[in-house]
């Protein structure tokens, strides 16, 4: 018994000897293919993140520090466009796209364009900018609505400002400001009677303790929806 049970045994593991080299001879060109394939991917990576991201990241931030002074100081056109020495964002943006510090400098390019009346570019430079951080991606938006509405594109305005206060909710501080933007602008510029009610009326389930929580009572009061008083 002992004796047939080893030469099962024997047999079996011949057997799986016998698969296992039956599928390597089948596929271990393939098989070698693709581990070559990995491993190039990840070198490819590897030298990429680290000789030509990192770098090109490094000089962004180093080439930010003086817009960003020329910034904290008002001096917008310096700011934007560089002192002949020194790049500004719109320059940083261009040549470090693709960057945290060069995103950020579109972010800033909208900014300044903004400051300075040219609504169109402001757009364009807030547009390519994107960020982690809600918070900041949130002020992104507003600025759009902000420069749509002084180029005089109002659905899209309302849009941003919509975008702005729904992006991050959490915020407790900047999210009203936002959402009363928005509500405000379709009352008063649009007219949108309807939207405005509906958005007033989110900032108070929203952010019943907030100021802006308070001055929609005055505006929902004043669009017949209920009295100041109640």
């Amino acid at each position: 018994m002992a004796d047939n049970k080893n030469v099962q045994e024997k047999d079996s593991s011949e057997v799986v000897i016998a698969k296992a080299k039956g599928f390597w001879d089948k596929y271990s060109k393939p098989l070698m293919i693709v581990s070559t394939l990995i491993i190039l991917v990840i070198g490819g990576w590897y030298v990429y993140q680290n000789f030509f991201v990192k770098p090109k990241e490094t000089k962004a931030v180093e080439a930010m520090f003086r817009a960003e002074e020329y910034y904290r100081l008002d001096s917008i056109n310096l700011a934007l466009n560089g002192d002949g020495q020194n790049p500004g964002f719109v320059k940083i943006s261009d040549k470090y796209s693709g960057t945290k510090a060069g995103k950020l400098a579109s972010f800033y390019a909208g900014s300044c364009y903004l400051k300075l009346n040219e609504y169109e570019k402001a757009v364009k430079y807030l547009k390519k900018f994107s960020s982690e951080s809600e918070m900041i991606q949130a002020r992104a938006y507003k600025l759009l609505g902000d420069a749509y509405a002084d180029w005089g594109k109002n659905d899209d305005a309302l849009s941003y400002y919509k975008k702005a206060g729904r992006h991050f909710e959490k915020d407790e501080a900047n999210s009203p400001e936002y959402l009363f933007a928005a509500a405000y602008f379709a009352d008063k510029v649009m007219k949108n009677q309807k939207e405005a009610i509906s958005l007033y009326k989110e900032i108070k389930e929203k952010y019943p303790r907030s100021q802006q929580s308070f001055e929609a009572d005055n505006y929902l009061a004043q669009l017949g929806v209920y009295s100041s008083e109640n």
